[in-house]
């Protein structure tokens, strides 16, 4: 049996090394977040950490608009609200943290 890796957070709950983010810690973030994460979720949460893997940044939110326009077919006052209504209290918030990503220094809303 593997010792289990010990995963690290900041203080306001993000992991400081995204490496360590997997399905199970982004279910356990989305807890404390009171979100349920239902097959509605992961599309996003994996196309974050694809992006994130290839640029070593997070996507900014009109590159999630993007996402849902192209790969889910929505409009694009659609897709914002789908966002909206995944994660009402955010993208960086709530999206970024779920999916692992640190807390931006900076953010550009798009």
């Amino acid at each position: 049996m593997g010792v289990a890796h010990k995963v690290d957070y900041d203080v306001e709950g993000y992991l400081i090394d995204p490496n360590d983010w997997n399905e199970s810690i982004a279910t356990a973030l989305a807890t404390k977040e009171g979100i349920d994460l239902d097959s509605s979720y992961w599309p996003l949460l994996h196309f974050m950490r694809a992006y994130w893997l290839e640029h070593r940044v997070i996507p900014d939110v009109r590159h999630v608009v993007d996402f849902f326009v192209n790969e889910q077919g929505l409009e694009k006052k659609a897709a914002k609200q789908h966002l909206f209504n995944l994660f009402p209290y955010g993208y960086v918030k709530q999206a970024c943290k779920i999916a692992g990503m640190q807390r931006p220094r900076a953010w550009s809303t798009g």
